[in-house]
């Protein structure tokens, strides 16, 4: 009996969803939990599994469509008489006649029943088809792309639009070495006595697009320069309309200090080899950072606060979130209770949800909430910045690039490691005199290691 497939729900303050791409066709046969459809959220991407072996009888929302939780997106026919059937005749050669793609197969996992293609160009358009989702594999054909040479980031490895979009950035060109033309056919047209015999169709392999014809070919660009338009994804989208509602909606301000971080570099590479025997990480600058942040907001409890209506929110609870630079932009997970961490394993959550961030792995949980944001600009060479709140938190630290300069120490000129430190508040319910003190606090932990450890 056929079954609806619909949007699972998507966690706290996750209303909508974007179709991304369909990995499996109509007409296709599905076992229970492989993925169907990948969806673009604000924060993840989220794969949607069949709940049961079956045909994907139709696919009722298309790619680029927006879906909300609860919604019908497929019907899923009952296949399980089809998986169940015993074992398979032997696959169909390139001439044969069968049903389907042109006979059955056993599938890649062993099981029976799938149908699978009998030509050569389908046989390999079946293997691909679990590494590649067919937007991506669409993009490819588009631009003359070997997918075997685009690195996948998405689940088991899979090749996704954002990886082909990726690469062709890397190679303008687009094409590689295996996209050259096959020579034209040695037999000339009159050999036909039905006239010029059709060009036979280019291998699969060769992923090479197919013209379009000559009346429909558009005029070149009067700008030689040329443009691209690229879709914007569901969480670029979402980005963008956040920082604008942040600058809307928000009385941000922003107050700078310096920090001397010479005690902190000291600390490191004395307990550096260690630390790093003891806890398998290394001790890096975040989880200072970490600390002395926790140890500020005790101090000014309204920088870890939020506004609901009339009413301001004091949070009793460290939820630091980290800034981590993701394929498709910024993301944001959160170290939970930070204040009951110790360094150790404020650098181990820290790096696990890096490695999460940068494999796209991340799930809505790693994400929801967060008190008060951490964010390191300084990674990629930033000497000063302001950066932007991210609602409803009403502060966000920015870190920057250590540097040397000269700075006078008891009278004296000296050069020490400094650092610039950007702190944006909301004004509505911080003051000044709050933010600057908070950001002279956070540099007087960071400055005397012993008072930190001593409060930790």
């Amino acid at each position: 009996m056929p079954g609806e497939v619909r949007v699972p729900p998507l966690g706290e303050s996750v209303a909508e969803a974007t179709i991304g791409a369909w990995l499996k066709k109509e007409g296709e046969l599905v076992q229970a939990g492989e993925p169907l459809v990948e969806l673009e959220t604000e924060k993840v991407n989220v794969d949607v599994a069949a709940d049961r072996t079956g045909v994907l009888q139709k696919i009722e929302r298309q790619a680029g469509d927006t879906v909300r939780p609860g919604e019908v997106i497929a019907v899923l026919a009952d296949g399980v008489e089809v998986a169940q059937s015993g074992p398979a005749p032997p696959v169909a050669g390139p001439n044969d006649d069968g049903p389907g793609y042109g006979g059955t197969t056993t599938s890649a996992g062993g099981e029976a029943g799938v149908t699978a293609p009998a030509s050569s160009e389908a046989a390999e358009q079946a293997t691909e088809r679990p590494h590649s989702s067919p937007l991506a594999s669409r993009l490819a054909e588009e631009h003359g792309i070997d997918l075997a040479q685009v690195p996948g980031t998405g689940t088991a490895g899979r090749v996704t639009r954002e990886d082909v979009e990726r690469y062709l950035g890397q190679h303008p060109s687009g094409s590689t070495p295996s996209q050259v033309p096959l020579p034209a056919s040695p037999v000339s047209d009159a050999a036909s006595p039905a006239g010029p015999a059709p060009a036979a169709p280019a291998p699969s392999a060769l992923r090479m697009p197919t013209p379009a014809p000559a009346a429909s070919v558009a005029a070149p660009p009067a700008d030689p320069r040329g443009e691209e338009r690229v879709r914007m994804s569901r969480r670029r989208l979402t980005i963008a309309r956040r920082l604008l509602e942040a600058q809307q909606t928000a009385a941000m301000l922003t107050t700078f200090n310096e920090v001397d971080l010479t005690h902190v570099i000291d600390v490191r590479k004395r307990q550096r080899d260690t630390f790093k025997e003891r806890h398998g990480v290394n001790l890096g600058f975040m989880s200072f950072f970490a600390r002395a942040v926790v140890g500020a907001l005790k101090v000014f409890p309204r920088l870890n606060a939020e506004i609901q209506g009339e009413e301001m929110v004091l949070k009793r609870y460290y939820d630091i979130g980290v800034a981590v630079g993701a394929q498709d932009g910024l993301v944001v997970p959160i170290v939970r209770d930070a204040d009951r961490k110790s360094f150790a394993q404020i650098e181990q959550e820290i790096r696990a949800l890096s490695e999460k961030a940068q494999n796209n792995s991340l799930t809505l949980e790693d994400l929801r909430g967060g008190t008060f944001t951490i964010t390191n600009g300084g990674v990629f060479g930033s000497l000063n910045s302001t950066p932007i709140l991210s609602p409803p938190q009403v502060g966000i630290l920015g870190m920057h690039a250590i540097q040397e300069r000269p700075v006078a120490r008891d009278g004296q000129v000296v050069v020490r490691p400094m650092m610039y430190l950007a702190l944006t508040y909301d004004h509505r319910i911080v003051d000044g005199r709050e933010a600057v003190q908070f950001l002279v606090r956070v540099k007087e932990l960071l400055e005397d290691s012993e008072t930190m450890l001593l409060e930790s």
